[in-house]
């Protein structure tokens, strides 16, 4: 098969990212801004937590567990997860010294499209290599991964325009964080191909999985909270686990 059509499966699946985005189109009057606001923030973490419990986590540590022994398989895939922890805090303490725009919205949005970038690029490597193999398998991948991607850049995109008023720079932000895919099954094509493992993958998404699930409960969480629309957290996590839902048993 071309390599064309699993790179533009990929591209696809990732750009999808800036879908999300247009949320920040959407007119809101001011008093239900704080609203939107903590909405889209629960949204989000339920969605990042959700996709680390309920896909990467249990998808690596099968691999890793089945390519070395129990004891051995745990401790490697702990170490992962705990760098990705520490990641989250290196990246928060660098934009904190950076110092530009304020924000503890800017900062969040930043965060996510790092957290996020990291976590679509093994993305696309894994929708790029099923596409060339299988395309059937590959497009059911690539919609899957869709369905989560468009909420993943409510998350980049919002935090970042009421933080800056700046339309662009948030589609911007967006735009790179799903780039992250397509860049991956690139390089999957040049480099990878021969060469990656499922272990190897593995061990890149527990990685992500401790990311994104320190960056939810650290900053999305705290952050949502001080906005005291309890409301619309309730409501924002409830769209994210039917979200989560039609994407575990559709797809």
């Amino acid at each position: 098969m071309s390599f064309l059509i699993p790179i533009l499966i990929s591209s696809i699946a990732g750009l999808s990212t800036v879908l999300g985005s247009l949320v920040i189109f959407f007119k809101w009057k001011r008093e239900n801004i704080n609203k939107f606001i903590t909405f889209c923030l629960s949204f989000s973490l339920t969605i990042m937590i959700g996709i680390s419990i309920t896909e990467l986590i249990p998808e690596a540590s099968f691999a890793i567990l089945t390519e070395f022994k129990l004891a051995k398989g745990v401790f490697f895939a702990l170490i992962a997860f705990v760098v990705g922890i520490l990641s989250i805090y290196f990246i928060n303490k660098k934009i904190e010294e950076k110092g530009s725009h304020d924000g503890t919205l800017y900062r969040l949005g930043i965060l996510s499209m790092l957290a996020l970038m990291l976590h679509n690029f093994p993305e696309g490597i894994v929708t790029f290599l099923s596409s060339y193999q299988n395309l059937e398998l590959g497009i059911k991948i690539s919609i899957a991964i869709m369905l989560h991607n468009i909420p993943e850049g409510i998350s980049i995109a919002v935090p970042i325009y009421y933080a800056t008023g700046s339309r662009k720079e948030a589609i911007k932000k967006t735009f790179l964080s799903g780039l992250a895919e397509p860049l991956g099954a690139i390089l999957a094509f040049i480099f990878l191909r021969k060469f990656i493992t499922d272990t190897m993958i593995s061990f890149i998404l527990i990685f992500v999985a401790g990311i994104m699930i320190t960056l939810s409960i650290h900053e999305l969480l705290p952050k949502a909270l001080k906005y005291y629309e309890n409301k619309f957290i309730l409501i924002g996590s409830g769209v994210g686990i039917v979200l989560l839902l039609i994407n575990h048993f559709v797809f």
